[in-house]
């Protein structure tokens, strides 16, 4: 099955991963520019009603981008939805992706009938993150219109599967639009995830050090510095597992190698940031990937870095 027609715009297969705090307008501009998809949770846009003018933005410079540049247009962009019962929020962001027209929307941590709907009724599309088979089933039953396998050394609230395995089982029963998330941060690993059967890549880590993120500088150059034995895997901060910087960790006066396990049913994204958040402000996310990180550079040298790399190892693998 082929891709919808609205990735036709990318100039290198991936979407840039959503990230709390981090993805803002500036971050997402510059990815859909360089010609990847840019992608921003709804959440970072605080108080609510900034999400208005967060969308108002996007849609405007893109389309004055667009005009400029008619031979190579800038790709989609994404908001992710948290479909959590304790988002409070959620109907107001998704009535404002309506009102924009969004044309993809990224659902997490719950899968709701309603809210593809209400994409699907202007013509947009929903990809779905999941992290099992059993998460995959259940979104294309509520209507999602593609998957992103969260695999094993994905940053954030990542799974804990390899993706070799992962793929392998939804390309079993599922042909639609499939993206890999999991330590991706060269472009031989875009390619390795095409081979392997996903359609795009997902990659957030490599573009937390990168000029227009929404990171402290302390951030960004944690990344740089750190590798994927400087990745701890834990509930403890959201109660959703996910992987964070061992630093960061170190820093808040804890010991990484002796955190205790959150209850996940005190789960909350009533503000947007999760159980503790304010107790965890300084805890960092990051995947496994982030080896891969050298320099803080600009999102479209980042991304121009990738597709050289992207090239060069299809060229090698495949041939001229």
């Amino acid at each position: 099955m082929a891709l919808p027609p609205l990735f036709d715009k990318l100039r290198l297969p991936l979407v840039g991963a959503p990230q709390f705090i981090v993805s803002n307008p500036d971050l997402v501009l510059a990815q859909c520019k360089a010609g990847i998809v840019g992608a921003f949770p709804a959440l970072n846009a605080r108080p609510q009603p900034l999400l208005d003018e967060w969308l108002t933005r996007i849609r405007d410079e893109l389309a004055a981008y667009d005009a400029a540049h008619p031979q190579a247009p800038a790709a989609p962009f994404a908001v992710n939805q948290i479909v959590h019962k304790t988002n409070e929020r959620l109907e107001a962001d998704v009535a404002l992706c309506v009102k924009h027209k969004v044309p993809i929307v990224i659902t997490s941590l719950g899968a709701r009938q309603d809210v593809n709907d209400a994409i699907h009724s202007y013509g947009g599309i929903v990809l779905h993150d999941i992290i099992n088979v059993a998460f995959a089933r259940k979104a294309l039953e509520k209507g999602a219109d593609g998957l992103i396998a969260v695999c094993a050394g994905a940053g954030g609230h990542a799974g804990g599967l390899s993706p070799f395995a992962l793929v392998q089982e939804i390309r079993e029963f599922f042909d639609g639009p499939l993206l890999l998330s999991g330590a991706i941060a060269n472009g031989g690993a875009i390619l390795a995830a095409q081979a392997m059967g996903a359609d795009l890549a997902y990659a957030g880590s490599a573009f937390i050090a990168t000029k227009e993120a929404n990171a402290a500088e302390a951030y960004k150059q944690m990344i740089v510095d750190s590798s994927a034995s400087d990745v701890i895997y834990t509930n403890l901060f959201t109660g959703v597992l996910g992987n964070y910087l061992k630093g960061s960790i170190v820093n808040a006066g804890l010991d990484p190698d002796n955190l205790p396990q959150s209850d996940p049913s005190k789960m909350n994204f009533a503000s947007g940031e999760g159980s503790k958040a304010k107790a965890w402000k300084d805890i960092w996310g990051a995947g496994q990937g982030v080896g891969g990180v050298h320099e803080i550079v600009s999102a479209g040298e980042l991304v121009a870095r990738l597709k050289r790399e992207y090239d060069a190892a299809k060229a090698r693998v495949c041939g001229p």
